[in-house]
């Protein structure tokens, strides 16, 4: 018998979730819940504490002994909770998901070798899994900048981490890093609001909204006021850390809702105490991953949508062929790029509904009003940042590393890896070459925010990415928290889920990048 702990029982829980052969949300709903009450079902009697014991493979025991063993325990006054959602995304099957572990040996090592570091496995890496090479790329990199050595201390990394997530509302960000926080020795009088914690944090409030919104109206004198605060002052490598973590989260907030992430079981909002009804399913059906009612409407309509890939494809060949013929002089180019930077701001975002912001996630930041709509609606000019007089790859890289030893260096992997990963495969085609498309994605993100390459011919935007694709990507960059199911079905309707998920690492990464720029040529500006 092997005693577990507390605490490695619930790292256990997220382990064995990802990667059992036979996963049984009853079982695992029975394990979460005995570490939240584990020191409940440990009684002395004579002065002798007697401890529940597991035997290490009971996990991977049959769905009767299962739930012969969650009987007992009911028996017991032990109440059993069990999820709320059907895996970790809503918007991917969960039968996909646990798959890829299964059939990508180097996806479930790294599972393995993240669990072992972190002691827990959480849904976002799960759906990450999709692409091993980048998840391994992802947290390498968010392994640095939370745990190695940094000019900023743990628990101020964790707290901008808040600060960053609460910006979009993005409460399963928050919470992740109000644990975190926590553990390593973060003063619990912070989380009462932004308010709470010290000067030199809510100094960096307004960088955190104008990063998140509008970072092209982030000047050199954002800058100075941070550098020159006398005693609350911040150093220019302190500056440069929280940059990068505000830039690193507001992305991930992005690629949270935009892939429907949801809570795990042990963490608030991802579990209910409620029975199942009888008349709904058995509850081996949800261990079977049966419980989705959506499955036959998903595939009528599939079956509605016909040759939109092919479309695609020869929109893409034909684009190719005009390349090859003829180049549009410089001067087109620039107003094309003028064209499409106006058009992105008059693309509406999730039907322009308002978010109702929860007063756990927005105590973390000030302004709530504060947003990218309020720009785009009043119908201010975003100026254009030409990548030729200010670029990642020949300036700000160079600054982050001199700044930030090493940082550079994964972020700029990081970027590689999203920007160049393909397949060669589009839905059901393959050996097919996608550069072009995913050059479309990155630059039309870049464009919304102002960015311009003089090189690209911004009239390819419109023949590759149709309108509710547009509609999707300026969602899920820009007001993250308005992002529905709907919306992320409602494009690419015939391509895989992996695919999908492959976009939205493209969208995450594009906005990263976005942000740093504006955010690295203000320092640069501030240091000339």
């Amino acid at each position: 018998m092997l005693y577990i702990s507390s605490l490695a029982l619930s790292s256990y829980c997220h382990f064995v979730y990802a990667l059992s052969k036979n996963v049984c949300l009853v079982w695992i709903s029975l394990l979460h819940r005995l570490c939240m009450q584990f020191s409940n079902l440990t009684r002395s009697q004579n002065g002798t504490k007697q401890h529940l014991g597991f035997s290490h493979d009971v996990a991977f025991g049959s769905c009767r002994t299962m739930c012969f063993c969650t009987l007992n325990l009911q028996d017991l006054g032990v109440r059993i909770p069990r999820p709320l959602g059907n895996g970790p995304s809503r918007f991917i099957p969960e039968k996909e998901i646990l798959q890829v572990s299964k059939v990508d040996p180097r996806a479930q090592s790294i599972f393995e070798d993240a669990f072992a570091a972190l002691g827990r496995l959480d849904n976002i890496s799960l759906v990450m899994g999709f692409h091993p090479q980048y998840l391994e790329s992802f947290l390498r990199t968010q392994h640095y900048l939370l745990q190695m050595d940094g000019p900023l201390s743990l628990h101020y990394r964790h707290y901008i981490g808040i600060m960053a997530a609460a910006r979009h509302q993005c409460s399963y960000l928050v919470n992740l890093h109000v644990n975190d926080f926590l553990q390593v020795g973060g003063d619990p009088k912070w989380l009462n609001g932004l308010d709470g914690a010290p000067q030199k944090l809510q100094a960096l409030g307004e960088l955190n909204k104008i990063l998140a919104h509008r970072p092209w109206l982030l000047t050199k004198a954002h800058i100075e006021h941070l550098l020159k605060a006398e005693e609350h002052s911040w150093s220019l490598a302190e500056l440069i850390h929280a940059v990068v973590l505000l830039t690193h989260y507001h992305s991930l907030a992005s690629f949270t809702f935009g892939c429907g992430i949801t809570p795990e079981i042990h963490s608030d909002g991802g579990h209910t105490f409620r029975p199942l009804s009888l008349s709904q399913y058995c509850v081996c059906d949800i261990a079977n991953g049966n419980g989705n009612g959506n499955d036959l409407e998903e595939r009528r309509s599939s079956h509605q949508v016909s040759g939109e890939v092919e479309v695609l494809m020869e929109r893409m060949k034909q684009l190719q062929e005009c390349r090859d013929e003829e180049e549009a002089s410089q001067e087109e180019m620039a107003t094309r790029f003028e064209r499409e930077k106006t058009e992105s701001m008059l693309v509406a975002t999730a039907e322009d509904e308002e978010c109702v912001q929860s007063r756990d996630v927005s105590r973390h930041f000030e302004d709530p009003s504060y947003g990218y709509k309020d720009f785009s609606r009043r119908g201010e000019h975003v100026p254009t940042f030409r990548v030729q007089d200010y670029s990642w790859e020949d300036h700000g890289y160079s600054l982050v590393n001199r700044l930030y030893p090493d940082v550079g260096q994964l972020l700029d992997e990081k970027f590689q890896m999203a920007y160049n990963l393909t397949y060669n495969t589009m839905a059901m085609h393959k050996d097919v070459d996608t550069t072009m498309l995913r050059r479309a994605i990155w630059n039309y993100i870049h464009c919304m925010f102002g960015i311009r390459y003089d090189d690209y011919d911004y009239g390819e935007i419109n023949q590759l990415l149709d309108r509710s694709f547009k509609v999707y990507i300026k969602t899920m960059v820009c007001s993250p928290e308005k992002t529905t199911k709907r919306m992320y079905e409602s494009f690419w309707r015939q391509f895989q889920h992996s695919e999908k998920v492959h976009v939205n690492l493209l969208l995450m990464e594009a906005r990263m990048q976005a942000e740093l720029l504006y955010a690295l040529r203000a320092i640069t500006c501030y240091m000339t």
